[in-house]
């Protein structure tokens, strides 16, 4: 059975007892911070559900998602369970309220269950990921021009910024309160973008992109570096495939570091 909770507090001690368990932890619980915002807050956030999957009377499945109906797309910010049964009665109940909404599903790589239930659901995934802290700033001089995005930009920035994501030039544009956008310039020609977050206390970059022709002339470390410059005295982390060895150097030449038991993986799937 599935119930809409009015607040996650009151299950503490199943939020707790999930989380600790390497397998089915919530890599967006990993801090406490992120606890507060992704779980805690849920109830206070626009557009936001939390569900819980009953046995009887005992909870078995607590989940979080976020649902945005002119748009007919559902992201899962968290969830927590041990039992295929609550994974199976979750999904089964989003397929028949949202038919036809898109879902992303993003979760810890180790939580075999849910992994399998959307292999069976032919969902498609995106490469693991590997999570990397900033720990020690590294201090890079480059000549490559990098600048925040301007109108002017707005063609070219649009015309090559990525279309198979949530996150649009549109959207980021228009999200000045999240994002801010820095730009590789060369020639008044824009070669490369960095859509990265500003008003966490533990920012991210979200897209990265530079031209093929402009690739390996320091235009993606340059981003990075102002993007690091900018986000001071906040803090920075950020995902990358863990088989992109190139990427990964570059992020530790900048002082980013590997974390250890919080990598993701994104699974995308049509209700």
């Amino acid at each position: 059975m599935i119930k809409k909770v009015d607040s996650a507090r009151k299950y503490i001690d199943f939020i707790n007892e999930i989380n600790s368990d390497s397998n089915f932890s919530d890599p967006k619980l990993c801090t406490d911070k992120k606890m507060k915002s992704n779980l805690f807050d849920a109830e206070n956030k626009k557009g936001h559900h939390i569900f819980g999957v009953f046995e009887e009377q005992e909870l078995i499945g607590l989940f979080v998602f976020a649902i945005i109906e002119d748009e007919n797309y559902i992201e899962m910010i968290v969830g927590l369970s041990k039992n295929p049964k609550a994974y199976e009665e979750i999904l089964a109940f989003l397929k028949t309220e949202y038919k036809g909404y898109n879902i992303d599903f993003v979760y810890n790589p180790r939580n075999y269950i849910l992994h399998r239930l959307l292999e069976n659901e032919k969902a498609e995934f995106d490469v693991e990921q590997q999570k990397m802290v900033l720990k020690n700033e590294v201090v890079y001089c480059s000549n490559c021009q990098v600048e925040l995005y301007s109108p002017k930009y707005r063609e070219q920035y649009f015309a090559m910024h990525s279309i198979d994501t949530y996150w649009t030039a549109d959207k980021v544009i228009a999200a000045t309160g999240i994002f801010r956008v820095i730009l590789a310039i060369e020639k008044d020609d824009v070669v490369g973008y960095l859509d990265i977050t500003h008003k966490y206390d533990e920012n991210e970059p979200y897209d990265i992109l530079v031209k093929p022709e402009y690739r390996r002339k320091g235009y993606g470390k340059a981003m990075l570096a102002k993007a690091i410059e900018l986000n001071k005295p906040n803090s920075m982390m950020l995902l990358v495939d863990v088989d992109n060895v190139g990427a990964i150097a570059l992020y530790e030449s900048l002082g980013f570091e590997k974390v250890l038991g919080e990598n993701s993986i994104t699974a995308y799937l049509s209700l």
